[in-house]
């Protein structure tokens, strides 16, 4: 966990800021300035949209008495890939793009969900049935 933690705040943030320079070297400032702009506001509506259509497919799912599995799957993606959106940069910006758009998410889902099923059986995530 530790490495995982060590990665994703000094790891990360320091790519973006590479990526930043270079883009801004490349494109100019005030370009990669509002491509940084543009892609938190993409993010957020983005954010918004999948998130209600992901939200009234669980309370769908709900109403018809089935669980919210692959839709409970959607949303943390969503949850995930909007924070990314949000997050200035660029290399956050292609990961949260890749969870928010619906095909593509579909195509990531099943390794997802194989990743967190091994978590639990290695007993890394708790839950709590009744």
């Amino acid at each position: 966990m530790s490495r995982v933690l060590l990665f994703v705040l000094i790891v990360v943030p320091a790519l973006e800021i590479f990526t930043i320079i270079g883009v801004g070297h490349a494109i100019g400032g005030w370009p990669t300035f509002l491509l940084i702009v543009l892609s938190s506001l993409l993010g957020a509506y983005l954010l918004k949209t999948q998130g209600v259509r992901t939200w009234n497919q669980i309370r769908r799912e709900f109403s018809m008495g089935m669980l919210p599995g692959a839709s409970l799957l959607d949303g943390v993606c969503v949850l995930v890939g909007g924070t990314l959106l949000l997050t200035p940069g660029f290399l956050t910006d292609v990961f949260g793009l890749i969870l928010l758009v619906p095909g593509v998410r579909n195509v990531l889902k099943p390794v997802l969900k194989i990743l967190l099923l091994r978590l639990l059986s290695k007993g890394r995530i708790t839950y709590y049935r009744r």
